[in-house]
């Protein structure tokens, strides 16, 4: 059973939807119990990183995802859930995260040149250039396949882990990997066939 994790931050319903549309058995609970009994998490996000790491930690679920992670069971963050993978976030002041994958995330206005609009909304192509994108979550897709994005931030110093980037006038990290902890920055549940794709990939894992 896939659970996708209800800890008061993100799209629940869309999520669900399209892991029903696959055919897969998926639950929605920020229970302790039922994130222990499930084969496989996804945890989703929308909104400000402080705020999500709070309701984390006051659900006890941070802790939590740390056990299971290390135990071996395969975790996919979405979004903002992503970006909770990762030390540490420069969002609003310095928050600290799972440390999951190391990295941290930084706000992409530095990084992308003049012009380009924030947040970071649309279709963008994956790219698996320099040997990346070698990942069983993508065993279903091919480079170029557009994902749908919606970020003003984005992971940094996490180059031993990416598994695919984005062009949005400079590469962006959209998608990370250590071990069976994966990270995807867009939404696969609103990619289309390219992210569902990604989705039965990842609820192949055993």
């Amino acid at each position: 059973m896939t659970l996708i994790i209800n800890y008061g931050v993100g799209n629940l319903f869309s999520l669900k939807s399209a892991l029903s549309c696959l055919g897969v058995e998926a639950q929605v609970s920020g229970e302790p119990e039922a994130v222990r009994r499930a084969e496989r998490l996804i945890l989703p996000g929308v909104g400000a990183f402080g705020d999500a790491r709070e309701k984390l930690r006051l659900n006890g679920l941070d802790r939590l995802l740390q056990q299971e992670a290390a135990s071996g069971k395969p975790l996919m963050g979405i979004c903002l859930g992503m970006q909770l993978l990762f030390d540490r976030s420069f969002e609003y002041g310095e928050t600290e995260g799972l440390h999951l994958v190391p990295g941290e995330v930084r706000p992409i206005a530095p990084f992308i040149p003049k012009g380009y609009k924030i947040p970071h909304i649309g279709w963008n192509a994956l790219r698996f250039g320099d040997g990346i994108g070698q990942s069983e979550v993508f065993k279903y897709i091919s480079d170029g396949d557009c994902m749908y994005f919606v970020h003003s931030f984005a992971a940094r110093g996490c180059a031993a882990h990416t598994i695919a980037t984005t062009e949005y006038g400079v590469p962006l990290t959209a998608a990370v990997q250590r071990d069976r902890v994966f990270g995807m920055q867009f939404h696969p549940e609103k990619s289309g066939r390219a992210g569902l794709n990604i989705l039965k990939a990842f609820c192949e894992i055993q």
